[in-house]
């Protein structure tokens, strides 16, 4: 877990020095800068506005008190988080870490949400204190989550994942049952740095120095924590101290840029990995080339999405764009990053093989009628809980929607099965690896580019961007020769991708945008008799073509010789297999929307009661995850009648308590 190397293998130049770096993302700031201050100004008025504006001059005062002092807070919100994510990478010897990995900006974003809407009162005393404190429970739960395994990197990102997860669906639930009241967060969350005054300069410059001197007194701390934790203690450190302060000092520094304009989070990720792709080694000068980085990187981007505003008229989340330009730059660097060896095989406990099979299929079949007719059957009205009995028209309006649940978690299931097994990788997932995201993609692309889209173009729709997705990921696991950190790494890339633009969309006021947010809940509300029946009978195709590849399910796993050996074409037979698991998956993300964790916990789950093999491993998740989500759309139904709460939402804040617990499961 020592520090990541970066590697230019495949290139002739030497790495670029670290501040040359800087001065490559910083010059074109600057020229996009001036561009956009002469597009409002002329050159010789500049400094008049600046210095001594005319009251009667809106140009001027526009420069004054809206331009300058944005340019202003994107350098100094760009410097703290380069600088947080800088030293998250340092104290927890990792390097994925970032305020977003980590969830905490979800966890400061949901604070946000929860004070407005539950204790508007505290919002009095500071926004800063309330983003502090949720980004401090969130860092601190992931550390909690991820101790037993050393704070071994891939567990410690997974927690963050998971946790980041939780904390944005409580958010988007509260958007919804909200929405008069919270929208406005929610576009301000996507990060935004339009500014009227001076007052959010004044508030982040303080306190970026005080950080920034705190810093500097923990550098040599700092440098301890690089090193193994013997070596750090028989030098005199004491780690909890000193990673407790270090931790406080990053997630202040993201609290104060949280509650002020937002969230920006691949800045806390790229900056510092731009600063080792520049050959920044010592520590205190990385620490200083990434948050002079992650202010150039915030600066240029911030300048573009003006330029842009002026030449369509549409305001633009700087947050989603640089969410957008950071994750074809992960994309790109993940090649070039020597990350430390980790497996993934010792997160998920193993157990033995049950010998009777047919009978825990049996169980938990009997286990999912009873679930579908319990919910079916029962539910809260106006007159209170009763009991609907088939044939009532209530019976007939729960129904179809409970069907649709059950095969949206079989197929998300299925996929997840399929992916674990072909990647040898326990913790793949159509929603870890960007698959359902990549889905969700295709889907949102089609409903803004087409006027009109039926169900079948919504169905290809889908199927190309989870079919893209998968294509990205795996030529990057190949080239990295299947690292876990690696093609989770590209996951969150896509997946932040997706985010970035219903961001985008959903800032434009355009009236698809709420819906494709409804949507994307995993809302099972408008699903009518005949779309159940077809999702069933989808489901249905799936596991019936499960039998056919349960041999190279089987043999997959040993490898390309013990395959070649046994007459079985590896890269036919994976093609398949993951054409398969991009189709179920397209075909869930319709259903649920992307989510859900369905597709990560029904595997691990399966084999946790004892189905091994990949047949019976496989109808084993799939009643497992159809289950959950039966669970989830009944909760969503009666938890808060008469509103509903997605079953997507619910599948999610109901899987991933189960995922962590075993995710701390130790291997014995």
């Amino acid at each position: 877990m020592g520090d990541v190397a970066v590697s230019m293998s495949g290139s002739t130049h030497p790495p670029l020095r670290p501040f040359g770096l800087v001065l490559l993302l910083g010059v074109p700031a600057l020229l996009a800068g001036l561009v956009n201050l002469s597009m409002q100004l002329p050159p010789g008025q500049w400094w008049h506005a600046l210095i001594q504006p005319d009251a009667t001059d809106i140009a001027e005062l526009l420069v004054l008190y809206s331009f300058a002092p944005r340019l202003v807070v994107s350098l100094l919100a760009g410097a703290a988080l380069g600088l947080a994510g800088a030293l998250l990478q340092q104290v927890l010897r990792n390097p994925i870490a970032s305020p977003t990995t980590l969830g905490i900006e979800a966890g400061a974003n949901l604070a946000l949400g929860a004070t407005l809407v539950f204790a508007p009162v505290l919002i009095g005393f500071g926004r800063e204190w309330v983003a502090l404190g949720g980004g401090l429970l969130t860092v601190t739960l992931v550390l909690l989550l991820s101790r037993r395994s050393g704070l071994a990197p891939l567990v410690v990102i997974l927690a963050g994942m998971v946790t980041g997860l939780v904390c944005a669906a409580l958010a988007a639930l509260l958007t919804l049952f909200n929405s008069h009241y919270l929208a406005g967060l929610f576009l301000w969350g996507a990060g935004s740095l339009s500014q009227q005054d001076w007052a959010v300069p004044r508030e982040l410059a303080p306190r970026l120095a005080l950080m920034g001197a705190a810093a500097l007194l923990l550098l040599r701390p700092l440098a301890l924590l690089g090193l193994e934790d013997g070596a750090a203690r028989s030098l005199g450190l004491s780690l909890k101290v000193s990673r407790f302060t270090a931790l406080a000092v990053a997630v202040a520094l993201t609290g104060s840029v949280v509650a002020s304009v937002g969230s920006f989070g691949f800045v806390g990720l790229a900056a510092p990995m731009l600063a080792r792709l520049g050959g920044a080694r010592r520590l205190g000068t990385r620490l200083l080339v990434a948050t002079l980085l992650g202010a150039a990187l915030l600066c240029l981007t911030d300048q573009m999405v003006i330029l842009l505003s002026s030449s369509s008229g549409m305001l633009l989340p700087t947050g989603a764009v640089t969410a957008m330009l950071g994750g074809p730059l992960l994309l790109w660097m993940l090649p070039r990053l020597n990350l430390p060896p980790h497996t993934a095989s010792g997160l998920i406990a193993p157990t033995a093989g049950t010998g009777r099979p047919f009978m825990c299929l049996g169980v938990l079949a009997v286990v999912l009628v009873i679930a579908a007719v319990l919910s079916a059957s029962l539910g809260p009205g106006l007159e209170g809980w009763s009991i609907a009995a088939p044939g009532d028209p209530v019976w007939s309006l729960r129904l179809p929607r409970i069907l649709a649940a059950i095969a949206g978690g079989t197929l998300l299931a299925v996929a997840g099965g399929i992916l674990q097994r072909v990647t040898g990788n326990p913790l793949a997932s159509p929603e870890v690896l960007g698959v359902s995201a990549g889905a969700a993609g295709g889907l949102v692309v089609a409903l803004f580019v087409f006027d009109t889209i039926d169900r079948s173009g919504q169905t290809l729709a889908a199927m190309a961007g989870a079919s893209l997705a998968l294509v990205v990921i795996l030529a990057l696991a190949r080239a990295s020769k299947g690292s876990p950190e690696r093609v989770i790494l590209a996951g969150i890339a896509i997946g932040a991708l997706l985010d970035s633009l219903v961001s985008i969309l959903m800032a434009s006021g355009d009236p698809r945008a709420m819906r494709l947010f409804n949507w994307m809940t995993g809302s099972t509300y408008g699903i009518d008799a005949a779309s159940a029946a077809s999702s069933l009978a989808a489901a249905g195709l799936v596991l019936a073509a499960l039998p056919l590849v349960a041999r190279w399910l089987e043999i997959l796993p040993l490898g390309d010789a013990s395959a070649r050996a046994l007459g079985i074409s590896s890269l036919r037979s994976r093609s398949l297999l993951l054409a398969l698991a991009a189709i179920t998956t397209a075909l869930a993300t319709l259903l649920v929307g992307p989510l859900s964790f369905v597709g990560l916990i029904a595997p691990p789950l399966a084999r946790l009661v004892g189905l091994r093999r990949p047949l019976p491993e496989l109808f084993g998740a799939a009643l497992l995850g159809s289950v959950i989500m039966a669970v989830a759309d009944f909760i969503g139904r009666s938890i808060a009648f008469p509103w509903q709460l997605p079953a997507g939402l619910v599948a999610s804040a109901i899987g991933a308590p189960v995922f962590l617990w075993l995710l701390t499961r130790k291997k014995t």
